[in-house]
């Protein structure tokens, strides 16, 4: 067991980032990390909440709607020193995981063009733009996620206008089985960016895809106790919904 070790989770705009469930990630995180005996406890960073970010292991951004995403740019402070964004994006360069989900993912990267052809610029702290298209790309989805050890196959659930594209030399978090994808067009989905993984999956994501949610806290935990290894846990339920669901996807 892992006793006495702590993480703590940032939850990025907890009340307007939450779509589709998506605050069932940090539940899926705390529980799979009380399981083993470690005390994970999350942070709300919402609209006029701070805290130290050197303080935070892991950091957690759900989806959102187009207006909910551009009303968080003045509390992100884009382009400020010492800002939210300028903090988050220097936490990703050293590391520190990050899940972020649709609108989050898409808050990470450089910017955003809407339907009217205006241009929004957000963090990019991770090699992506986004630009929405005429469809909306609705629907049950699975991917390999190429970008994690073992590529486990992930279930979930997209709903986005917004067609992303990864820089060249970018590295996707894994190739569409059923679904859309980033953009429903080169068969990539999502980005596997130094410790971050950014997907359109919501569901939300993690109860359903236990590798996923094992592979962040990994991460965190190795960061924070170096040289830790994460028990394994009997998790059996969690594969049979996971494999339910890909056996009626698939």
């Amino acid at each position: 067991m892992a006793d006495n070790m702590q993480l703590t989770i940032g939850h990025l705009y907890p009340d307007l980032l939450n779509l589709y469930g998506d605050r069932g990630n940090t539940i899926t995180l705390q529980k799979r990390c009380a399981w083993r005996g470690i005390t994970a406890r999350v942070v709300s960073l919402g609209a006029g909440e701070d805290a130290d970010f050197d303080d935070i292991d892991l950091f957690f951004m759900g989806g959102g709607q187009d207006f909910d995403q551009y009303t968080l740019m003045e509390d992100l402070g884009i382009g400020r020193a010492g800002s939210k964004a300028s903090r988050l994006t220097a936490a990703i360069e050293a590391d520190v995981p990050v899940l972020a989900i649709c609108g989050g993912y898409q808050i990470l990267g450089e910017y955003y063009v809407g339907h009217d052809g205006q241009r929004a610029d957000f963090i990019g702290a991770i090699p992506v733009y986004t630009e929405a298209g005429e469809d909306r790309m609705i629907g049950n989805m699975v991917y390999e996620a190429t970008a994690l050890e073992g590529s486990p196959t992930v279930v979930g659930f997209e709903n986005h206008a917004g067609r992303t594209r990864l820089r060249e030399g970018a590295v996707p978090l894994g190739r569409v089985v059923k679904g859309f994808g980033n953009n429903g067009e080169d068969g990539t989905e999502g980005i596997r960016y130094r410790n971050v993984l950014a997907t359109y999956s919501h569901g939300p994501l993690l109860p359903k895809n236990p590798a996923v949610a094992d592979e962040l806290i990994r991460l965190a935990l190795q960061r924070r106790y170096p040289g830790a290894e994460l028990p394994a846990l009997d998790d059996a339920l969690e594969w049979r919904a996971h494999d339910a669901m890909l056996k009626r996807l698939v």
